[in-house]
């Protein structure tokens, strides 16, 4: 005897599967298992009480009809009592083994084949039921899709930020009701309804008050920063669930081709067992050529068991009727409605998060099946879907790491003295950060989408904001809010077009600083939004790879103090704009790709520094025309490849400092000597291997920079600008200094290093401001100090 716990394993599934068996698969479980219960007390009687008894047949041959026990049928029902008595003392001279022996004889070949082997068939026919149904949760490409999605369900069934997320949405779904309830006071209390009850959302009882209204908002649990990293590593998981099962449609096929698979069988079944039910009878019977044996060739025998067979053959059938039923209904469920598709417009509506996103292939169809098990579980799974929830996760992450204590600690002043609160490589940008209302200075960089909060207007001190790789979105009252206070805006990103166009409607902007590129397309043309609304801006600074000047510069031509393009290399071809800047008192053109100075610098008459450096400059004849320039105090030609400076230098009479580092000059004219205003000259890094004497004629020199050149002397002439206060030798080839450096009292600082001095003057000690830590001899022959210098160490 087999007991029925051998088959429990064909039937028995992880318990979290039963979320993916839709009320068929579930009714059509049980159904097998009476199935089963047949086959199995049907292989029970077969095995242990089956048998046919068998008698021989008086007829003679010669009467004997096709059917020798047909004519028991009807005459053995109505016959009397009596003739049965009489055909009873019938001697047949058999013995137990000849009747033992026609029995099996009989058995094996008079009795039908479906009356004999039928327990078995129902058995067998079961178990294939049983693995069509279970097949796709065994199948290693379905099994492991489908353990991973229940796997991931329960978490998020669970998660506590399912059930914050959702009573938030339900607190303000419930805020408008209660906020427009007027003439009476009311007291609302919302319960949340629980597993068990999907779909049925939250309730509300509004009871009677006759003096106050007391809303009770719903519970909102509190998430501690373990349960929130959990979420957090449950919304990347859905997500790359998601890309992985939205791929294909495995599960949808596998699960139709099992389907399919059941109805055929099922059919199958259903005809050969209609055919064959009726023969199973009561009396069979049997012609074996067993004359020799037993003296008789005719038996007629009965079918112990054939009527209890029988019943359970018509109640196999019955529920075969039934199981084909609902295969049937399974296939126009799965034809009739677009499984592969999947809507979450009803959760939209329900929860308020809009951007939750429709899904296809196997995720829809697995999202289907949950349905018909408990719709709630689409709803809560749908909150890990939501980008919104995910921002929402996020930022109470946030809140919790970054306190307002902690953010405090950071705060430090910036190079403009503003109080600056600088963060970096954040998810995104704290709540916590608006109630330090007393900084000035907010520097953000690579962080995420930003979406300033109405909190923003807590920060009344606010004047400059830096967002770096951090584009953001500014809501109209916060745009309103800062217009007339931000004073500072740095804005970089990978391309312009990123920069937010709230930026340039900030009326009280002073400075504005972008930097990104161009698109290829666009870069010739550089257009750049109107700046028009900027009408108090004196700094615009853009680093990026523009063709030209952008036109809209001229919105603030007239206000516009300072401008700096910065071209990484490109070349800046069109400067014709720089005419209109009347007002512009210092210009950067770095990096800009120029050959010669552009024309459109000399008519800018209210110049005053101006700095070409990391150019391709080669000559600059057209120095003579910055003489129409007569504000001009500071000219930066560093970093080119200038050769020689032009005699016209001498018409810069009003120049200060000028800087021709890292050329390629040998020479300087000797007209430099005429520019009697110059207080700085830096020409460091040349191959200078002499000096013109006339620069003894700059009285108010005060920074002499000949760094990195080949010289190896110089002229006694240098020793009359008493007002020198730095002169930097370092590394070029002297080897003595002369006496007459005793002559620069207000000398305090004084390079020496790389040459090969051996000595240094005892006069250096008059040098009243040089104390022995200006002096750098580093990496000379010398390695003392005069005693006087040594004297006047403090």
């Amino acid at each position: 005897m087999i007991p029925v716990a051998e088959f429990k394993q064909f039937t028995e599934q992880q318990p979290a599967f039963k979320v993916l068996k839709p009320w068929w698969d579930v009714l059509a479980e049980y159904l097998t298992v009476a199935m089963l219960m047949i086959g199995v007390f049907g292989c029970t009687l077969q095995v242990t009480q089956d048998k046919i008894i068998c008698l021989p047949s008086h007829e003679p041959r010669e009467n004997l009809s096709e059917a020798p026990c047909q004519q028991l049928l009807p005459r053995g029902i109505s016959e009397p009592m009596g003739d049965l008595r009489e055909l009873s003392g019938l001697k047949n001279n058999l013995d137990l083994q000849q009747y033992s022996f026609i029995n099996q004889l009989c058995y094996e070949t008079a009795l039908h084949w479906y009356a004999k082997y039928f327990p078995y068939l129902v058995v067998i026919h079961t178990l294939i039921f049983m693995v069509c149904t279970s097949f796709w949760f065994k199948f290693p490409g379905t099994s492991s899709k489908i353990e991973h999605f229940i796997s991931i369900l329960g978490k998020c069934f669970d998660s506590p930020w399912t059930t914050r997320a959702l009573s938030e949405v339900s607190g303000e779904n419930h805020k408008g009701p209660a906020a427009t309830t007027a003439g009476r006071a009311t007291v609302t209390v919302t319960t949340t309804a629980g597993p068990g009850k999907a779909g049925e959302g939250e309730k509300e009882k509004v009871l009677p008050e006759p003096e106050k209204v007391v809303t009770e908002p719903p519970a909102v649990t509190l998430l501690d920063k373990k349960e929130g990293e959990q979420a957090k590593a449950l919304f990347e998981k859905v997500k790359k669930f998601r890309v992985h099962v939205e791929e294909g449609d495995i599960l949808y096929t596998m699960y139709i081709r099992q389907t399919v698979l059941k109805v055929c069988k099922f059919l199958a079944i259903l005809v050969y067992n209609l055919v064959y039910v009726g023969k199973i009878s009561f009396l069979v019977a049997c012609r074996v050529e067993t004359s020799e044996v037993t003296g008789y060739a005719s038996f007629c025998c009965n079918h112990t068991k054939a009527h209890l067979f029988s019943k359970l053959a018509f109640c196999y059938i019955s529920f075969v009727c039934v199981y084909g039923i609902t295969c049937l209904y399974t296939l126009y469920w799965l034809f009739h409605r677009p499984l592969k598709e999947y809507s979450f417009r009803s959760v939209r509506e329900e929860t308020g998060m809009g951007d939750i996103p429709d899904v296809k292939n196997d995720f829809a169809f697995m999202l289907h099946l949950i349905d018909q098990y408990d719709s709630l579980y689409s709803k809560r799974f749908a909150v890990f879907l939501s980008e919104v929830s995910e921002s929402r996760l996020k930022q109470l992450n946030l809140n919790h790491e970054w306190t307002a204590e902690k953010l405090r600690q950071k705060l430090q002043r910036n190079a403009r003295g503003r109080l600056e609160l600088a963060l970096c490589m954040l998810p995104g940008l704290p709540d916590t950060v608006f109630e330090l209302s007393e900084v000035e200075a907010l520097r953000l960089e690579a962080i995420g989408d930003i979406t300033f909060p109405p909190g923003l207007s807590q920060l009344v001190h606010l004047q400059e904001l830096s967002l770096l790789h951090s584009p953001a979105r500014l809501p109209f009252s916060s745009q309103i809010f800062l217009r007339d206070r931000l004073k500072v805006i740095r804005i970089k990103c990978e391309e312009l077009r990123e920069v937010p166009l709230w930026v340039f409607g900030l009326r009280g902007l002073e400075e504005l600083h972008l930097e990104g590129l161009f698109p290829p397309e666009l870069a010739r043309a550089a257009t750049l939004e109107s700046l028009r609304e900027l009408k108090q801006l004196k700094v615009l600074s853009l680093r990026s790879n523009a063709g030209k000047v952008p036109a809209s510069v001229t919105d603030v031509a007239g206000h516009l103090q300072r401008l700096s393009l910065h071209n990484d290399g490109a070349r800046l071809l069109a400067l014709n704009s720089l005419k209109k800047l009347a007002a512009l008192r210092e210009l950067e053109l770095v990096a800009c790709g120029l050959e010669r100075i552009p024309h459109a610098v000399f008519s800018l008459g209210a110049l005053q520094e101006l700095d070409l450096r990391d150019n391709h400059l080669r000559s600059i004849e057209e120095i003579l025309s910055f003489q129409h320039c007569r504000k001009l105090l500071t000219l930066r030609l560093w970093h080119n490849q200038i050769a020689y400076v032009p005699e016209h230098v001498r018409k810069l009479r009003g120049l200060e400092q000028l800087y021709l580092s890292h050329n390629k000059l040998e020479t300087l004219p000797t007209q430099l000597g005429m520019c009697s205003s110059l207080r700085l000259l830096d020409v460091s890094h040349n191959g200078l291997h002499s000096l013109p004497a006339e620069l003894g004629l700059l009285q108010n020199l005060q920074h002499l920079a000949l760094s990195y050149n080949a010289l190896e002397f110089l002229p006694d002439e240098l020793f009359f600008c008493r007002k020198l206060r730095t002169l930097l030798l370092g590394y070029n080839h002297l080897s003595q200094l002369a006496p007459q450096v005793g002559a620069l009292r207000a000398l305090s600082r004084l390079e020496l290093k790389g040459n090969r001095l051996e000595a240094l003057p005892e006069e250096l000690g008059n040098c009243g401001g040089l104390k022995k830590s200006g002096l750098l001899v580093e990496d000379t022959l010398y390695d003392g100090l005069p005693a006087e210098l040594l004297a006047m160490d403090t």
